[in-house]
């Protein structure tokens, strides 16, 4: 007769088995639906029968007779599964829709930097735009103060987050880590774990990339804020030059967004930690709306005496956003409310 101390463990080996194949179950059906053939017929046909045979492992696992077996094959089925999806490949070749369409880069020379293909499109509403692009020259001794803008359209735990950063003389260069979607193509959370979106950084005059959220998108509605970072310019110039590598090894080795690890707030923080005193990791940046919260936290806002509420409240940036529109001025205008204008990094 066995042991209780062996009977329990082998009840906790077939638990953990029984967990692991619903979990590679329910992960290769997923990877089938969304990354499978481009026919739906044969996605679901592969997706149900990878369902079948890992309902069939599950029960086998009750059976001494054929428990062995059938974890060996399943789990070299899977291995098969694994294998097909890690060899699906990033492209920068694709039908891409009209807003993500020109990839950025920067011709870094010393402190001078040449940005090519900044967005700046001229919206008559969030669907209906004339494309254009400029290039600009920024000296990075100039650079004397890093933004964060945080966008919220789904309740204070979801956000999109990205930077802006401030040169001498009113120059904004803001920069939004996204989704490369192609025509036709929309975002899904879920979608965003199984390789189906490429990784960009929209490089955009701030007219774009924030009057977008604040004037133009109505379904739903954006609420849009802006906070000042503070800490050394040094760490914001070393910030900015990683941005600046980043968008260039885009150009010529595309990535995937993955909506846990490579999304718009893990990215920016892997992207801080060129510098020595970037901030730690903490569940927050993962619900990326107490990102603003979290950084205030740790002291790495520029709120003097505020509590956090009244620094969100000043950051509030819509009701001045609208009115400035199109504007010359748009990003002093935005900011009029800031408590200073003191300079400040990430």
């Amino acid at each position: 007769m066995k042991s209780p101390r062996i009977r329990f463990t082998h009840i906790a080996g077939l638990v953990l088995l029984s967990l692991l194949t619903i979990t590679a179950g329910g992960w290769g059906v997923l990877a089938l639906i969304f990354s499978g053939s481009s026919s739906d017929m044969v996605r679901s046909i592969l997706a149900a029968a990878f369902a079948g045979v890992s309902l069939a492992a599950l029960i086998a696992l009750g059976s001494r007779r054929w428990r062995w077996q059938a974890v060996a094959g399943y789990f070299a089925l899977f291995t098969v599964l694994l294998v097909w999806w890690l060899s699906i490949e990033p492209s920068n070749e694709r039908d891409w829709q009209m807003d993500v369409a020109v990839l950025p880069y920067a011709t870094i020379e010393g402190d001078l930097i040449t940005v090519h293909n900044i967005r700046n499109f001229d919206y008559r509403s969030e669907t209906d735009y004339t494309p254009a692009y400029y290039d600009k020259h920024f000296d990075l001794r100039e650079l004397e103060a890093v933004d964060m803008v945080a966008s919220y359209w789904m309740g204070p735990a979801i956000a999109h987050i990205f930077l802006s950063f401030a040169f001498t003389g009113g120059g904004n260069l803001a920069i939004s880590i996204e989704t490369r979607k192609e025509k036709g193509e929309d975002y899904s959370s879920i979608k965003g774990f199984f390789r189906q979106y490429e990784l960009i950084y929209v490089v955009a005059d701030e007219r774009d990339v924030i009057r977008l959220r604040t004037n133009y998108r109505h379904d739903p509605p954006e609420d849009v804020y802006i906070y000042r970072i503070s800490g050394s310019i040094e760490n914001g110039r070393r910030l900015f030059l990683e941005y600046m590598r980043k968008i260039n090894a885009l150009k010529t080795q595309p990535e995937f967004y993955n909506t846990l690890t490579t999304n718009c707030t893990t990215s920016i923080w892997l992207n801080t930690r060129v510098n020595p005193t970037h901030p730690p990791f903490s569940w927050k940046i993962l619900a990326s709306g107490y990102v603003p919260e979290l950084l205030y936290e740790y002291g790495r806002l520029d709120a003097g005496d505020l509590s956090f509420s009244e620094l969100q409240q000043k950051s509030h940036i819509n009701a001045r956003a609208q009115p400035a529109d199109d504007t010359a001025d748009f990003s002093r205008r935005i900011r009029e409310e800031f408590r200073n204008d003191a300079p400040a990094t990430h």
